[in-house]
């Protein structure tokens, strides 16, 4: 029997993800599940940074905090991330246009997909800022697209960072996060 290739492999898209229960990405037609649900420490530093954001936000009347919502980047890649930033009117179901700013919190469950395919692709798809919040070390590593590669800015644990993203400028507070 010969061996199974990527081409052997079932491929995902938009018109399957959208019947599907749960909570799923998907990344080049590959599924990834979303549960269990993240742990309570997970969450409690997802919404102190959605607080953070529509703080920081409020005297920039473009740019909205957003939770996790479908970004649909094609027809093959749906993603979710935890905490992000567009600066436009979302239209419709879904987000089709790169946020500004993205924060993962990360899990066990979701860390090599944070930290490698979703890097590459918001890299990629031109995110200004990724930002990889560990709750266990509370260290936040916060990367800037500088020429079309994300270069590291800090590993921020209390500080507060200003973040540009052109329509205004941020300043936010490391420190309310955790």
């Amino acid at each position: 029997m010969d061996a199974l290739t990527i081409n052997d492999l079932p491929h995902y898209t938009y018109e399957d993800y959208i019947s599907w229960e749960g909570r799923w990405e998907i990344i080049r037609g590959i599924p990834y599940a979303m549960s269990p649900a993240p742990d309570l420490k997970h969450q409690l530093i997802s919404n102190n940074i959605a607080s953070e954001l529509k703080q920081r936000l409020a005297k920039c009347p473009q740019c909205h905090a957003l939770l996790p919502v479908d970004w649909k980047i094609s027809e093959d890649i749906i993603v979710q991330p935890d905490n992000l930033v567009i600066c436009y009117e979302p239209e419709g179901k879904y987000i089709t246009r790169a946020p500004s700013i993205i924060f993962e919190v990360l899990s066990p469950p979701t860390f090599l997909k944070d930290v490698n395919l979703k890097f590459k692709l918001y890299e990629h798809e031109g995110v200004k800022y990724y930002i990889l919040v560990n709750p266990e070390d509370k260290i936040a590593k916060i990367f800037q697209l500088k020429d079309g590669r994300y270069i590291k800015v800090l590993d921020a644990t209390n500080e507060k960072i200003i973040f540009d993203i052109d329509i205004c400028k941020i300043e936010f507070d490391f420190a309310k996060i955790w």
